[in-house]
């Protein structure tokens, strides 16, 4: 089992920066993908948007097209932890953000954290 921990949600403002992490525990190994997804708070049944996804091995990155120049996402391998940069944020970017990690081809997600873009 792996367990993952979403932390760095909250409120910010159009134009503004937020920094999300998300710590993997349990039984994770060294070759997995981690990533970002999202889905509107509104709307619990729509598909979750991928963010970012990194691939523990190669260090390979793959972003959502709305993610593309605006975020980037980083892996700590020490810690398995990754990391997502938001910068340039607008009201489109308000969901709550999904923390997930596929490991041995089995998926497991975090709790989600809220981020609001808002004035």
């Amino acid at each position: 089992q792996v367990q993952l921990v979403e932390s760095g949600g909250g409120l910010v403002r159009p134009g503004g920066s937020l920094r999300l992490s998300c710590a993997a525990s349990g039984n994770i190994g060294s070759d997995y993908v981690m990533g970002w997804y999202r889905q509107p708070p509104e709307n619990q049944r729509a598909v979750r948007e991928l963010i970012a996804i990194i691939h523990s091995v190669s260090g390979n990155t793959n972003y959502g097209d709305r993610a593309k120049g605006r975020f980037t996402i980083a892996l700590d391998k020490t810690k398995a932890t990754i990391h997502l940069q938001m910068s340039g944020l607008n009201s489109d970017d308000t969901a709550v953000y999904y923390c997930d990690a596929v490991v041995r081809n089995e998926v497991f997600w975090g709790q989600g954290t809220q981020v609001t873009v808002s004035s």
